[in-house]
């Protein structure tokens, strides 16, 4: 068969709605035969403790004396029959996961189901295990859309405090976590010489030929963009330096030096701007790029020089910035979610009020 036509066969078998029907009523009828079976485990489990034994058969001597006639006497039997229902569920399961090809290998499925397969094994420890039968069997009915779990308050209960707990315990092993770190940065000796010579040294060249683009780009991308204000300042630049200029103003004083002094302003304020033009425009030019390259090179090869000062303040930047990160993790999120429903019900409560 095609691998396609596989998929629809295999989709149609699971989207039968007599087959989905029958399944839920079967899981529903699990569920319950495993609940009862359970209050029977644990009404069973009160009933052997001497003092609570004595006060049933006090409150209650007939139903006592019943019990233990007819269930007490026959419990492993009883315990039998329900064993055997959840042992056919069990291999109903198996049968319908190796007909819909669920999982790769047909052995697999008591593998995943493991505490099914474990809660038919009629023993104490093993019985409690059934629980674990309820849990997956609501799991499959909230998939089938039959019951909605997340309304329980049970369901809501579990999940606040669950999240409580998961979240102490992230942050308890989150804080020990960058406290190891912080003693290993104490303890290590140049640790600023070692971040040089493995980290960014080996990466040098990729860091200076980006830090170069990036400025070339930033230039060229500032000045596309503000290339009138720059003329701007740069004809009020020039105009101001020839205001101050002793000789200009000895040549205004002459016949015709107005004119003559502002033709020269302009021609001054014009090359002025030309070589900014040009400037720019050669930063575009492999020969600048070079030149800047240089420059970057030359000023990480300064920032990256290391003495035993340099060393203690970066040791000290990354213990105070892992402090920071201990300090935020520590923050008890849960404390401000569970006041948030309370705050909500005070405010949206009707107030009350002598009339």
């Amino acid at each position: 068969m095609p691998e396609a036509e596989f998929h629809q066969a295999r989709t149609a078998r699971r989207s039968s709605p007599l087959g989905e029907r029958l399944l839920m009523i079967w899981d529903l009828a699990v569920v319950v035969l495993v609940a009862i079976n359970l209050a029977l485990l644990l009404f069973d489990s009160l009933f052997l403790i001497p003092p609570l034994n004595s006060a049933f058969g006090a409150v209650a001597p007939g139903l006592h004396a019943a019990y233990d006639t007819y269930i007490r006497a026959n419990f492993v039997e009883i315990d039998l029959c329900f064993v055997a229902i959840f042992l056919l569920d069990v291999l109903l399961g198996w049968a319908i996961a190796i007909a819909q090809r669920r999982y790769a290998r047909w052995f697999f499925y008591p593998f995943v189901h493991w505490y099914d397969v474990l809660g038919c094994i009629p023993l104490a420890g093993f019985r409690l295990l059934r629980v674990l039968r309820v849990i997956s069997l609501l799991i499959r009915l909230q998939r089938l859309g039959l019951v909605d779990v997340t309304r329980w308050r049970l369901y809501r209960f579990y999940r606040t405090y669950y999240g409580v707990l998961m979240e102490e315990i992230s942050d308890r092993v989150a804080i020990n976590l960058l406290g190891d770190l912080q003693k290993e940065i104490r303890n290590s000796k140049h640790l600023t010489q070692r971040m040089s010579n493995e980290v960014i040294q080996p990466r040098k060249a990729a860091l200076v030929d980006e830090i170069a683009s990036r400025l070339e780009r930033t230039v060229s991308k500032g000045y596309a963009e503000n290339h009138q204000q720059v003329h701007r300042y740069v004809a009020a630049l020039v105009a101001r330096t020839m205001e101050e200029n002793e000789e200009l103003r000895r040549l205004r004083r002459l016949p015709m030096g107005d004119a003559v002094a502002e033709s020269i302003e302009r021609s001054l304020s014009d090359i002025a701007s030309r070589v900014v033009h040009e400037a720019i425009d050669g930063l575009r030019s492999p020969h600048f790029h070079s030149l800047m390259t240089d420059l970057v090179g030359s000023g990480l090869d300064a920032w990256l020089q290391v003495d035993d000062k340099t060393d203690r303040v970066t040791q000290q930047v990354l213990i105070d910035m892992l402090e920071l990160l201990k300090e935020q993790v520590a923050i008890k999120r849960w404390k401000s979610e569970l006041s948030e429903p309370r705050t909500r019900r005070d405010d949206t409560a009707e107030p009350t009020g002598g009339g």
